[in-house]
């Protein structure tokens, strides 16, 4: 145990202090705020110019019509040309020139002239307003009461509540539960990739500089193998410690600087919500903000178990880590460069790949077959259990695919064990799966 733990030392030692883990241990957090700040504060940003539109209406039906809010004006024109129209653009304040012909009804395509590119908001405002009056002049034509049409139309909301063993009940958000999900499965997948690629690429390096030759004179091949893949586990932990705090302290920071002291969940909700209501042509509905959706996400993200999900993230990584990094030191020991890796990485990839491409039928069905499968499956299971655990997973389903879990990594350091033993010490040989073979075979 000693001289794993001085292997164990050395490995997190000289890797803390390298630069690459420096940089990427301050640039991480950095752009991690950046992707929560960003999109919001730009929302925040009010575009002060009111732009005018004019309006050349061949049909004659929306004179007066369109819905003007205070950044959007129209002024409509009669008995002149789009050409015309066109050229008063800059002369008389005009950001553009709408054009709505007059087969409007049949064919339903209006032109907007413009010198500059207009936005999304002045795009969906002028759609949503002609689209609601083309079908309101459809319905007249038919006999039918727009009004009529428009009271029926109703917006349903489910309210998901999980009834549990103990007869609680618990209010749950599908949505919340699929981001956490999300975030908990990809993040178990970079960071095993991440660090169990450099535990291959550490071993490579040793062996093809023959360091190796003097380090196997004072420890047993099994012994430097643990120790290389529990040194660089610590290092990822590290690294996502760091990540964690540093991305949660930008982000609070920067957020009572740049969004005046609202929060992030707060902010991008308003975002959407002012989005949504601008492209409507109900002034009233602008008017209003639903807090009871924004209470009621409030209450869920009370009710998620936050210190289970940190749990299980842990154990899953730690590991699903140290399965997937003995295979790839395995991998290592048996090459003699990076190139020569392809032909087994692929086996050993898929797994996690393909836990991947199922994120979406997990995550929005994890009480299916596939979902409980793959996440009893040890290669699949780090990554899958964790989409499954913020939807509640029953205890004993959880609590077998972490017996898999461990029996599975305590298999695969053997397995990688015999391989390492062999092969670290072998050059100038093209390994094929038949000699991995006969090293896990041989006594």
């Amino acid at each position: 145990m000693k001289k794993i733990r001085i292997i164990i030392a050395r490995e997190y030692i000289t890797r803390v202090r390298k630069k690459s883990f420096i940089l990427m241990t301050i640039i991480g957090p950095i752009l991690m705020a950046a992707l929560f700040i960003v999109p919001v504060w730009i929302s925040t940003l009010e575009d002060n110019e009111v732009k005018k539109i004019a309006v050349v209406d061949s049909s004659r039906l929306f004179i007066h019509l369109l819905p003007e809010t205070e950044k959007i004006k129209f002024d409509y024109l009669t008995n002149i040309s789009l050409l015309q129209a066109e050229k008063l653009i800059g002369t008389n304040n005009y950001y553009a020139v709408l054009y709505i012909p007059s087969i409007v009804l049949s064919t339903p395509i209006v032109t907007l002239s413009s010198p500059k590119q207009p936005s999304l908001q002045l795009r969906m405002h002028i759609l949503s307003a002609l689209k609601s009056q083309i079908e309101s002049f459809k319905l007249i034509k038919n006999n039918i009461d727009p009004e009529v049409i428009q009271s029926v139309k109703t917006d349903v909301k489910v309210s998901v509540v999980k009834l549990n063993d103990d007869g609680t009940r618990e209010v749950k958000s599908s949505d919340l539960q699929m981001i956490l999900g999300f975030i908990g499965g990809l993040l178990i997948y970079f960071f095993i990739f991440l660090y169990g690629s450099q535990v291959m690429r550490g071993v490579i390096e040793e062996k093809s500089n023959r360091i190796v030759e003097v380090i196997l004179s004072s420890v047993k091949p099994f012994q430097l193998m643990m120790g290389k893949i529990i040194g660089i586990a610590l290092v990822g932990l590290t690294q996502f410690v760091l990540w964690a705090f540093l991305t949660f302290s930008l982000v609070t920071t920067l957020s009572a600087i740049l969004l005046k002291n609202t929060t992030i969940v707060e902010q991008q909700i308003a975002a959407q919500s002012i989005m949504q209501k601008q492209s409507t042509v109900d002034m009233k509905a602008e008017k209003n903000f639903d807090f009871n959706e924004l209470s009621a996400v409030f209450d869920t993200i009370k009710l998620i178990d936050f210190g289970v999900m940190i749990f299980s993230f842990l154990f899953y990584f730690i590991f699903g880590y140290l399965m997937y990094s003995a295979l790839f030191a395995a991998i290592g020991g048996a090459v003699d460069n990076e190139a020569d890796t392809q032909q087994f990485m692929l086996p050993i990839t898929i797994p996690l790949i393909l836990s991947i491409v199922l994120m979406s039928n997990i995550t929005t069905n994890p009480e299916g077959p596939i979902a409980f499968w793959f996440s009893m499956i040890p290669l699949t299971s780090p990554v899958v259990m964790m989409m499954r655990i913020p939807f509640g997973v029953p205890w004993i389903e959880v609590f077998i695919s972490g017996i898999l879990l461990i029996l599975t990594f305590i298999f695969t350091t053997w397995l990688a064990g015999k391989i390492y033993k062999t092969g670290i010490l072998l050059y100038g040989k093209k390994v094929t799966y038949k000699d991995l073979y006969q090293w896990i075979k041989n006594k």
